[in-house]
């Protein structure tokens, strides 16, 4: 039992009158009056409350959390009470997401029941777990709370941003990807391989007719083109130090996990074939290109329990993996980042040796805060200063794109929120261009 404010402040009111009474003889009976009918209230409320089990609350979300997205939950609370109760419910959610705002107060009629929910947005990945669901129930009298324990603990796991993906689909389905940020981009020269030739048919389209085949048959003969074979994509994801950086609570690594997602299944809807490598100091995770059904279940469990490093990472064990690992000449997309043109420099020749086997695409981040700092107006000498240093090391990101693309090495330069649009918007343009082999 909980004696709620209302009753400590109902108390305190009866207690000054009771000792008004030595001032003022009536103050005193009107005291004791006002104690016994407010015992009779209370003790009326304690037996209303406990006379039955009264109330019932679970919980309702999915069985995995989207990384990095808002997640439904639900809690559906049922009183069996024959009167009309005012509630307060405390959801136990995972301590991780520091939250004191779960906390709900209606009133339900009687034998009536409500759902009410909220949202939680995950930024890491792994295993985050509920606790019970705790309900405080009074009268309308409200001196008096009883407290029910209702659900069980449960454990919810954190998967990248999979939601993404629905997003994705449905915007394709109803082909309103601009919507998402993804242009439309229109395809340069044929999208097609020579298969055979055949007899013509009505239909078939004039600009495929064989001429010679057709002189030596004596009647019209046609070119049989099949889509240009499947080809694959790599996300390349650099798990080391560097993607430690965090924005808007997310690491970079897991944005580039989100967007690794996002972009496999982009590449398999494409007819391509999609595969996944991860590596820090030593080569980790390697995934074979597939298109088959199960592929992107597949790429999600493997990307499920990535996390990034203390240590430097090592580009000879990428280079060398890799070289036995991926034999047939592949699009390599490349998660990392740099502190600055001499980090980039000291991993130039291994990038040099995968694009020349492969074709690699760099992708690193921009610094927004960065970016918002040095478009602020400085205020005295050491805004000066300080502003200067950050165009210095805005300026060598620019540099380091001019450098790769002088080793024949292309680069994209993003911000960390807008990477899962860019990094699709670069493969389509790459495809469009026939640049991807």
């Amino acid at each position: 039992m909980y004696l709620t404010q209302r009753f400590y402040l109902i108390s305190t009111v009866i207690i000054l009158i009771i000792a008004g009474g030595y001032f003022l003889s009536p103050l005193y009976a009107v005291g004791k009056w006002l104690l016994v009918l407010f015992c009779i209230a209370v003790a009326v409320e304690t037996v209303m409350l406990w006379s039955r089990k009264g109330i019932d609350a679970w919980r309702s979300c999915a069985a995995r959390f989207s990384n990095g997205d808002d997640n439904e939950v639900s809690l559906r609370v049922e009183s069996t009470y024959p009167f009309g109760i005012k509630l307060s419910i405390t959801d136990e959610i995972p301590f991780v997401f520091q939250r004191r705002d779960i906390d709900f107060r209606f009133t339900l009629k009687a034998r009536e029941g409500k759902t009410v929910s909220y949202m939680l947005r995950p930024t890491r990945r792994g295993v985050y777990g509920f606790g019970h669901i705790r309900v405080f129930v009074s009268t309308p009298v409200g001196c008096v709370q009883r407290r029910f324990t209702c659900g069980k603990p449960e454990d919810v796991k954190v998967y990248p941003s999979f939601l993404m993906l629905h997003r994705y689909e449905l915007l394709a389905i109803s082909n309103r990807l601009s919507d998402m940020g993804v242009k439309k981009i229109r395809r340069v020269g044929h999208n097609t391989e020579f298969e055979q030739i055949r007899d013509y048919v009505e239909g078939d389209d004039y600009r495929t007719i064989n001429w010679r085949a057709t002189a030596r048959r004596s009647h019209l003969m046609v070119n049989v083109y099949q889509d240009e074979r499947s080809q694959q994509v790599f996300s390349v994801i650099d798990k080391g130090r560097v993607m430690q950086h965090a924005f808007r609570g997310m690491t970079l690594l897991d944005y580039a996990i989100n967007a690794s997602l996002v972009l496999s299944y982009v590449a398999i809807r494409k007819q391509d074939k999609a595969g996944l490598i991860t590596f820090n100091d030593k080569f980790d995770t390697c995934l074979p290109a597939s298109a088959r059904s199960g592929q992107m279940q597949k790429i999600l469990d493997s990307l499920y329990n990535q996390e990034t490093t203390f240590g430097e990472t090592d580009y000879s064990a990428l280079v060398a993996n890799i070289n036995m690992n991926v034999s047939k000449r592949s699009l390599l997309i490349l998660y990392t980042n740099f502190s600055g043109k001499t980090s980039m420099e000291r991993r130039l020749p291994y990038l040099r040796q995968l694009n020349s086997r492969h074709r690699l695409l760099v992708v690193f981040f921009e610094d927004r805060d960065l970016k918002d700092y040095i478009s602020s107006k400085p205020a005295d000498t050491e805004e000066y200063y300080r502003h200067v240093i950050a165009e210095k090391f805005a300026g060598e990101q620019r540099l380091i794109v001019s450098l790769l693309r002088q080793n024949g090495i292309l680069s994209l330069l993003t911000t960390p929120e807008n990477l899962s649009v860019d990094i699709i918007n670069k493969y389509l343009e790459m495809k469009s261009k026939h640049a991807v082999w």
